[in-house]
């Protein structure tokens, strides 16, 4: 992917953003278990950085997608990984669908203050018991008179308690699970939504993540982006984003555990000598150096697929798959080489090791990507008679 000079003006803009409004206020953001979420989205969306490649009639850069990427990559220089989720969730998982499909009364009424970041959006599609399993979810939106009436509840679902819009995928009829489903743009505060306490998580631990109920919650049916039954397309496509997102904000972090378990083992001794000097941990650190710009290739050849308008499928499973496998191949291996200091709450590696473990859940788990690479490879075996 060839970068020009507008390219590397966005990344020095989002570099000095994360610098200046969020790295300072990490630890800090961390411990309180949220940060302010409509004041950073404010300031980001001022900056331009909620729009890259949104349409430029509701604010947005008008830009091509390997904009975004550059942005997500350095949104990877946040010190954690809660507030660059979140960040995603509003950018490349709430409104790509919307942007896309959705009318323009829909777009003027929420993409344009996703954009300015005057508004916070939420993606409604994984349930209890439907995570990776999207046709199997249970939430329904009933027609009635002009409206549709919405039931069911939604799990895991970041920036919710913050939230001012949700994008909903319910089932809008009882046809086959594929073509049953629309998606569907919610104000939070409609009567009937109500939300958990904030769910208690491994990692990210800065990011407000609830369960949203509906109990006959009420919109209108010009609320639905597209046509009806469409839904899950619409999800399956927006997904893709969500997936080149996540793997290409993995890299930056990734090189921050090797960079900062470099200068912890330069200064390290043991037994007379740094502990970089032992061969066993300065070429384990070199392997994985090389492992991160496999993935930065492969995220970079999508992003140019996507850009000229091709099925990136296959390669956004692969890019999805390795950053979560890598993700954890990466701080577990930094971690050893900390020590005890390592398995310290605080420690930047140790942060990483408890927020990666999300990207082969989230999104789609390892297990599905796998299953989406082997269909498309010609390999997956047929249901069964």
């Amino acid at each position: 992917m060839i970068f020009t000079q507008e390219h590397e003006a966005l990344r020095r803009t989002v570099r000095q953003f994360v610098e200046h409004e969020i790295n300072p206020h990490v630890e800090e953001w961390e411990k309180a278990g949220r940060f302010p979420i409509h004041d950073i989205f404010r300031k980001a969306g001022d900056l331009g950085l909620l729009g890259i490649s949104k349409p430029e009639k509701f604010g947005g850069m008008g830009l091509d997608y390997s904009y975004s990427i550059v942005a997500a990559e350095e949104f990877g220089t946040i010190h954690c990984g809660g507030i660059p989720m979140s960040i995603g969730v509003q950018t490349d998982m709430c409104t790509p669908a919307l942007a896309r499909f959705g009318s323009d009364e829909l777009r003027e009424e929420f993409l344009r203050p996703a954009i300015s970041g005057e508004q916070v959006g939420c993606i409604g599609v994984s349930e209890v018991g439907a995570g990776s399993d999207v046709a199997g979810l249970k939430t329904t939106a009933r027609k009635d008179g002009d409206d549709y009436v919405i039931n069911g509840s939604k799990m895991w679902i970041t920036n919710s308690p913050s939230a001012d819009f949700i994008c909903l995928l319910a089932n809008t009829s009882d046809d086959k699970p594929h073509i049953n489903k629309s998606l569907i743009m919610v104000p939070m505060k409609t009567p009937g939504i109500s939300l958990s306490s904030h769910l208690d998580k491994l990692g990210m631990r800065s990011s407000e993540t609830a369960q949203v109920f509906f109990d006959n919650v009420r919109v209108p049916q010009r609320n639905r982006i597209g046509h009806e039954g469409a839904g899950f397309m619409m999800q399956m496509l927006q997904f893709q984003e969500e997936r080149l997102f996540g793997a290409a904000n993995m890299i930056k972090g990734l090189e921050y555990c090797v960079d900062s378990t470099i200068e912890y083992c330069k200064e390290r001794k043991t037994f007379g000598n740094a502990l970089i000097d032992n061969q066993v941990i300065h070429f384990r650190l070199a392997e994985l150096q090389t492992e991160i710009e496999c993935l930065r290739a492969l995220v970079y050849q999508a992003t140019e697929q996507y850009v000229k308008g091709q099925d990136v499928t296959r390669l956004a499973s692969m890019a999805k798959l390795k950053a979560g496998r890598l993700g954890r191949e990466v701080s577990d291996s930094c971690l050893q080489y900390w020590g005890g200091m390592g398995f310290m709450w605080d420690n930047p590696v140790a942060r990483a090791y408890r927020d990666v473990r999300l990207v082969s859940i989230g999104g789609g788990a390892d297990e599905i990507m796998l299953g989406i690479i082997c269909k498309l490879m010609g390999i997956l075996p047929g249901k069964k008679k």
